[in-house]
């Protein structure tokens, strides 16, 4: 399936459903879900909230957790995994992060809602307050893909030519807040040394149905005002995860070949004080000046 098929709008999820096996994921808290979800929609909020570290055991523990939850929601393999959250600019992401398990995992067929169930909502499309029962089934061992990043592998990074994107809001970029949960969440303020910054709601935008992904052309012009183009080596982080999930979405869909994510991201990376941050307001740096010809 090629990357630009991935999202998927609401009238071809309807036409899709009725297809094809489809798994519907919803990523929202349980009584979010309960007041009105997509028909036949399992409800899967860890999608969301399970905290990952890039230990060998963290990445492990990762996924078989979710090799386990998604097998349980009904993944063997055969089915297409459409992924949805409320809207694409309220959920962090939320619904990336679970494609973005996916795609490490290897699994070949997934989606995402794009205006996720606003969007849904906004088409006059059917909603049910139904709870579902999925049918478990076996999630497949498959050969996982090279998108994951480990601690080492950022470190090693760090002063070279790779591409550090921090997409978290701009409280978190200039050091005020530590986390979406609260300034003082995380034990450390501030960014990775040399990243460079754009906020994840850059790659969407207003749409009659609600916010939606940026198009291919609008992704990449966002990515040229921070001098980024789509053959760097890009390392993607934000607080865990969700924030990154939906720029990597955005930036695969838009042709970027080498694109990684520090899946950890700061709720790790903060915790360790013994690795470097930048703290304080980031500062432009002067070019040097050129010597004129006498």
């Amino acid at each position: 399936m090629s990357i630009e098929a991935t999202l998927i709008a609401p009238a071809q999820l309807h036409a899709l459903m009725s297809s094809e096996p489809v798994v519907l994921i919803d990523t929202r808290d349980a009584d979010t879900y309960a007041a009105g979800h997509i028909p036949g929609a399992v409800n899967l909020r860890e999608v969301f909230t399970y905290l990952a570290t890039s230990t060998p055991e963290g990445l492990m523990e990762l996924k078989a957790t979710f090799a386990d939850a998604l097998g349980k929601a009904g993944l063997s393999g055969a089915e297409t995994a459409v992924f949805y959250e409320d809207a694409m600019n309220s959920g962090y992401g939320q619904s990336c992060r679970g494609y973005y398990l996916l795609t490490w995992l290897g699994y070949p067929k997934i989606k995402v809602l794009n205006g996720g169930f606003s969007a849904w909502k906004a088409s006059g499309l059917p909603v049910s307050t139904e709870a579902v029962t999925p049918t478990p089934a076996t999630f497949p061992e498959l050969p996982m893909t090279d998108v994951m990043l480990t601690q080492e592998d950022v470190m090693a990074a760090l002063g070279t030519d790779t591409v550090l994107l921090d997409v978290r809001d701009v409280d978190e970029w200039i050091g005020d807040s530590s986390s979406p949960y609260g300034k003082d969440f995380a034990p450390r303020k501030g960014r990775l040394p040399g990243a460079r910054w754009v906020e994840w709601y850059r790659f969407m935008k207003p749409s009659p149905q609600g916010p939606v992904f940026k198009t291919p052309d609008e992704v990449r012009a966002e990515c040229a005002t921070a001098g980024i183009g789509t053959d760097d080596t890009i390392y993607l982080y934000c607080f865990k995860g969700a924030r990154a999930s939906n720029t990597f979405l955005a930036l695969k869909q838009a042709g970027f070949s080498d694109v990684r994510m520090y899946f950890g991201s700061w709720n790790e990376w903060s915790r360790n004080d013994s690795l470097p941050i930048e703290t304080g307001l980031p500062v432009k740096t002067s070019r040097p000046a050129l010597a004129l010809a006498a």
